[in-house]
């Protein structure tokens, strides 16, 4: 249900407008605002479909529960009150100027808890699609080239060596979807703890190596000035011919000029792609047109169970907030301490009686 506008002094929060269709609903179905409606918070849809978050869209809301609005340091310009919290559906935060929140006293965090299960669903769904050549046979069918077949064999991921570049939650999620295919996993994560990798029984290594030794490659980390480009035409270059790549994070890991040259070449096999350098990809983009790639548009993981796992993630971040506690996925840490927030999570502390978190003042 949506509510009406807040009443006066009620803890107030905004969800952005991309959530719903032309129609008034919401396009994720349920994201658990019901639970904002049980707790008695006040919620209503922001009144513009924006791509950056202004200070018409946020000014005086307590938290904003958000998906694909940025926010950035103009967000802030002409606030008079911050909201505390942005929420963020989804676990990407390229868009969020996490330096400009931290200076506001607001606090950013993400829903990995909600998304791990679905990403790492979606991964695993778009290396079996790639390996068995699944685009390839679908337009034999529909384009009447049943004779074709014999030259779209596929490979079987059992014994296979996977390659991960990046092994946070949803990559270990993975991890676990893989063992019964038997698979060897070797990954490149620089913050990932040693033990970490050898309970989960993957060996960890160089990205050179990763690239060089892997019979499929899957992207599966954060975008950050580190990894941009990560996957360039050098390492493209390092992949074995047989070899497949994937990408189910975000478009500027990957060199997409690079790797559309890798295909066209043969140097490698083929390659799965939820995102792109530039979303949409132009009419013209030579991967639309290429048998030997799977596309999806940046959405394969979204399922019902995307849907309420992020929901129920960020709900449960303005929840905490609401009450004067710190959530759990707090992406920029910096924040807390900081006088605004300290003194504003106090009050709400103390409104609830609640104790106030370490960092805030009572």
């Amino acid at each position: 249900m949506t509510s009406s506008q807040p009443a006066e002094g009620r803890f107030t929060v905004g969800v952005s407008r991309d959530f719903r269709d032309a129609d008034g609903r919401n396009v994720w179905g349920d994201i658990r605002l019901s639970e904002l409606d049980a707790a008695g918070i006040a919620w209503h849809y922001l009144p513009r479909d924006t791509r950056e978050l202004l200070a018409p869209d946020i000014d005086g809301l307590d938290a904003v529960l958000f998906a694909g609005p940025a926010v950035t340091a103009r967000t802030f310009d002409g606030v008079t009150r911050p909201p505390l919290l942005f929420a963020r559906f989804g676990v990407g935060y390229d868009a969020v100027d996490l330096d400009a929140c931290t200076r506001h006293g607001a606090l950013v965090t993400i829903t990995p808890d909600g998304a791990r299960r679905p990403v790492a669903t979606a991964a695993l769904t778009m290396l079996l699609a790639v390996l068995h050549n699944v685009t390839a046979k679908d337009r034999l069918v529909r384009q009447g080239r049943w004779s074709e077949r014999e030259q779209w064999m596929g490979l079987g991921l059992t014994g296979r060596r996977i390659g991960l570049l990046g092994l946070g939650n949803t990559a270990r999620d993975l991890v676990g979807l893989l063992r019964p295919f038997d698979t060897e996993v070797i990954a490149y994560d620089p913050y990932c703890p040693p033990e970490t990798a050898r309970e989960l029984g993957v060996r960890l290594a160089d990205a050179d190596t990763v690239m060089a030794e892997a019979d499929a490659v899957i992207v599966m980390c954060v975008l950050t000035e580190e990894t941009y480009h990560l996957v360039d035409s050098r390492r493209l270059a390092l992949m074995k011919p047989s070899a497949v790549l994937l990408n189910v994070a975000r478009g500027p890991i990957v060199d997409e000029a690079a790797l559309i040259d890798a295909l066209r070449a043969g140097r490698i096999r083929g390659a799965g792609l939820d995102v792109f350098e530039s979303e949409p990809p132009g009419a013209d983009n030579p991967l639309l047109s290429m048998d030997n790639v799977v596309l999806s548009p940046h959405s394969l993981a979204w399922t019902d169970e995307m849907s309420t796992g992020n929901g129920g993630s960020a709900v449960r971040a303005v929840l905490e907030v609401a009450t004067g506690r710190l959530p759990r996925f707090v992406v920029n840490r910096d924040v807390i301490g900081h006088a605004y927030l300290s003194e504003r999570l106090g009050a709400l502390a103390a409104d609830t009686g609640q104790h106030a978190p370490a960092g805030v003042r009572p």
